[in-house]
């Protein structure tokens, strides 16, 4: 249902001697089916929204070429946007009309005839829960309500291709629980879901493979556990009793602390995660640093790498909580 080859995206910033032209996606290869859940997830700028704008038309590729729902993006761009939903980072909804006039509205654009629209609008208000709030303005909603309609105006016509661009930022956890439950929906639906997201537990829940991008280039694909047996399979994460002896902890481990893990250390770490290749060994060894250096845990344990591990191994650092690529 999405078919990426070769993909590649460069921009051009500044004049002059300070003329920089900047990648942001490096011929990029992927695929994803019907009814998949596809996650895309990568640091800071690493190129995750640049390839959902290629995907939606709204930019053209340098060189490469895509195809979604059997259509190229840049030779059909009107039958790509026929076929796919896009919901981005900020919800695109008129504030001075009600929710059930958006999903009207939404509706006739789309070419459904006046009974139809108001129908449909009916229809999806039941579905998302805002019967409630469907004569309210907008502008009066929450978060989550906003972000709720936003995606219901993206369905009024089902699309075959979604696309949702980090859609639970900023909402409330019920909000955010919400969306997951549309998520799975679509699947269920058999609709092919690109999803990009800040939130690593996120991906985990709802990814049936995940991409990992990072300045531009895929460095690693898979379902969540290929992902996690990637980096090690085990990791010792040690919390001290007092925060503030995180730096001391880094110290005493010494060789055990890798440099990728060390470097993860930030002022607002309250813990020390490090791959255990050992297993029980890794962590008695650590014990012993630690003991001689009389630093007191509040806890010390191996547990399984989650993904943000898996960023850690694979690009140095950890996807930052706010992510604006």
């Amino acid at each position: 249902m999405i078919e990426v080859a070769g993909l590649s995206k460069t921009f051009v910033t500044g004049s002059g001697r300070q003329r920089r032209v900047v990648p942001a996606v490096r011929a990029v290869s992927w695929k994803a089916a019907d009814g998949a859940i596809t996650g895309l997830l990568g640091p800071n700028g690493a190129g995750k929204t640049t390839t959902v704008e290629i995907l939606s038309t709204l930019t053209e590729p340098d060189r490469g070429r895509a195809r979604v729902a059997g259509h190229d993006v840049v030779a059909e761009p009107a039958m790509v946007r026929r076929a796919i939903m896009l919901t981005g980072q900020h919800v695109a909804l008129d504030e001075m009309l009600t929710g059930y006039e958006n999903l009207v509205m939404f509706g006739r654009l789309q070419g459904l005839r006046k009974s139809a629209a108001q129908a449909r609008a009916h229809e999806l208000l039941g579905e998302f829960d805002l019967e409630h709030a469907a004569a309210r303005r907008v502008g009066t909603y929450s978060g989550g309500m906003r972000r709720r309609v936003d995606i219901a105006c993206g369905l009024v016509v089902r699309p075959e291709v979604v696309f949702l661009d980090e859609p639970t930022t900023g909402l409330d956890p019920r909000s955010r629980q919400a969306i997951w439950e549309l998520v799975t929906k679509f699947k269920d639906a058999g609709i092919a879901t690109l999803l990009t997201t800040q939130y690593l537990e996120e991906a985990d829940a709802l990814s049936d493979r995940i991409i990992v991008i990072d300045h531009g280039t895929i460095v690693a694909e898979g379902t969540a556990d290929d992902l996690k047996e990637r980096t090690g399979g085990t990791v010792c994460e040690i919390v001290p009793s007092d925060p503030a002896d995180v730096r001391a902890i880094a110290d005493a481990l010494g060789a055990l602390l890798p440099e990728a893990s060390r470097a993860a250390i930030t002022p607002e770490s309250d813990r020390v995660s490090m791959p255990a290749p050992d297993g029980p060994d890794t962590l008695s060894a650590a014990l012993v640093r630690l003991n001689a250096a009389d630093i007191r845990l509040a806890d010390i344990a191996l547990r399984r790498p989650s993904l943000d591990d898996v960023f850690l191994a694979l690009t140095g650092q950890h996807v930052p909580h706010e992510v604006v690529s």
